[in-house]
């Protein structure tokens, strides 16, 4: 469910502007010296969707993704691999310093986006949460659980009528245990803001992505909830199966947002990943 990230220390709110002009914003919290986390989060989110706290030891910047939240809202780009790279790099360029990026759900395909263009320049290590990889038909690394098979084509659609039971039966399956009333209404007005048109866009992709997987060279940890109904561990194992050394994390009796349902387990676990990747990072320079 979406949590604000006020009272999470001082939040610098800025805009970034990527190679085709859209502005981004980013939330920015921690040390500015400190080993950088990038988090995309998923498809009809935002950036509020992320705990409001990582680590005081960590420069986080969480990311409006073009057409959510408080970013701006093109007319295109949103079916463009190239696009996507554009706006990872963006960031990156405004961290100034490698950064470990983490992508939830879709946020896992536009992580790809980027590798597929960039490589791993700028990227300390790559973190997949409840993440799809590829999208398309029969794509393993795009497998959907009931909960989203059950919500298209309704939660696409321009209807409100269909539209808006649609994404709230998904908001309501995102955990395995309900979420808070007031949480679940906060998260879907974050998915209604985005329009139909771009929750519709995201879904016209056909993207594989094994060769980008297989050429992954810095570490890489997956997380997925055993009772993820919205995109299937299926997903993961594909994942896993593909990158080099990749560590797998599974979240017993957990849904599609390990990072709310268990939050304390989800901070360790980024927060040591990061500074193994930092530590990584620093024998390869000297």
């Amino acid at each position: 469910m979406g949590r604000t990230r006020h009272g999470a220390g001082v939040v610098h709110r800025v805009r970034v502007t990527t190679p085709d002009g859209t502005q981004l914003a980013v939330h920015e919290t921690g040390p500015h010296g400190a080993p950088a986390v990038v988090l995309l989060h998923g498809w009809a989110a935002a950036a509020t969707a992320w705990p409001e706290q990582i680590s005081d030891e960590l420069r986080v910047l969480a990311v409006d993704l073009r057409g959510h939240g408080e970013s701006d809202v093109p007319s295109g780009g949103y079916d463009d691999p190239d696009v996507w790279a554009g706006d990872v790099s963006a960031v990156l360029d405004h961290v100034g310093a490698p950064a470990v990026l983490v992508g939830w759900s879709y946020g896992g395909l536009v992580i790809t986006d980027y590798l597929r263009r960039h490589g791993t320049r700028g990227v300390a290590g790559v973190v997949l949460v409840g993440a799809i990889t590829e999208i398309g038909r029969g794509r393993s690394g795009g497998h959907i659980g009931p909960a989203m098979r059950a919500a298209l084509p309704d939660a696409l659609s321009d209807d409100p009528s269909r539209a808006v039971p649609a994404l709230l039966d998904l908001t309501v399956s995102m955990t395995a245990d309900p979420a808070p009333g007031a949480d679940v209404q906060r998260a879907l007005a974050t998915s209604l803001r985005v329009p139909p048109s771009v929750r519709a866009a995201l879904f016209r992709r056909d993207v594989a992505s094994a060769d980008v997987l297989e050429r992954v060279d810095v570490p890489a940890l997956l997380v997925h909830g055993t009772k993820d109904a919205v995109v299937d561990p299926k997903a993961t194992d594909y994942a896993a199966g593909l990158i080099p050394g990749a560590e797998v994390s599974w979240y017993a009796d957990t849904g599609h947002m390990p990072f709310v349902e268990r939050a304390d387990q989800f901070r360790a676990d980024l927060v040591t990943f990061v500074h193994r990747c930092a530590a990584t990072a620093s024998r390869i320079e000297s």
